[in-house]
């Protein structure tokens, strides 16, 4: 007799997880006093996921971006970058560095989604998509792959809680929709509320919105999507970089 193949529920597992990291975030919330100490540890919680449930491919830190021409990102909460043919990577004293070329996908981490959340998160994200980024051909065993077109930079926030009241109502995509290309927002997740992705760009922006039962499979599964849609970072010219020495 055949036996039966064995079923693991990968809901429950990524539900688990949530109720997890959704206690750290409580408890620190409530064992923390200093607005500055909190908000440390709480990038601290989402940043451990990351580097702990990425695939290897890709690198998450808390860091600066930089451009070859000197140009500098404000400080992400976390930076998924590649470290293949992005090789460049600095750190000087904690404090890291990784080039435009390199990036995948920005976060900011905030205790709640509101308006100025939102807005500040998307600022994060225009001063990484605003730097330059170069390309290289790649050679290969047969010959030589073209310079490609850098890949659009994923950029999200991440929060503990709602701070509009429903969580995804109209306020919300106001916000959204005042956006520029540079600001816009393809994911959220609100571990309390839900998850978020969007499509287009101001009055045309669609989302899609989850339950909150399932806020971070969703939001980790659709981001998985979109890295997985954008293939690999453009390889680095090293030559432009080599103009600054």
């Amino acid at each position: 007799m055949t036996k039966p193949t064995p079923q693991l529920n990968l809901g429950k597992i990524f539900q688990g997880l949530q109720k997890q990291m959704l206690s750290h975030l409580q408890t620190t919330q409530a064992a923390v006093v200093h607005p500055g100490t909190k908000g440390g540890a709480t990038e601290a919680q989402w940043l451990k996921l990351f580097q702990r449930y990425l695939p290897q491919r890709y690198s998450a830190d808390q860091a600066f971006v930089l451009d070859c021409d000197g140009s500098i990102s404000e400080q992400i909460d976390i930076v998924i970058f590649d470290r293949q043919y992005s090789p460049l990577h600095f750190e000087q004293d904690g404090v890291v560095y990784v080039p435009a070329e390199s990036v995948y996908a920005v976060f900011e981490v905030k205790p709640e989604l509101d308006g100025a959340n939102t807005k500040y998160a998307a600022g994060k994200a225009a001063s990484v998509r605003q730097l330059r980024r170069t390309s290289a051909p790649i050679p290969h065993a047969g010959g030589t792959y073209e310079a490609k077109t850098p890949p659009d930079i994923i950029a999200g926030i991440l929060c503990t809680k709602p701070g509009w009241q429903p969580p995804f109502g109209d306020p919300f995509h106001v916000v959204l929709q005042a956006l520029s290309s540079d600001e816009h927002l393809d994911l959220g997740c609100v571990l309390e509320a839900g998850s978020f992705h969007t499509n287009g760009l101001g009055a045309t922006v669609k989302t899609e919105i989850s339950t909150g039962d399932v806020a971070l499979v969703s939001f980790w599964l659709r981001m998985l999507e979109s890295l997985q849609a954008r293939g690999t970072v453009a390889a680095l010219d090293y030559s432009e970089y080599r103009r600054s020495l």
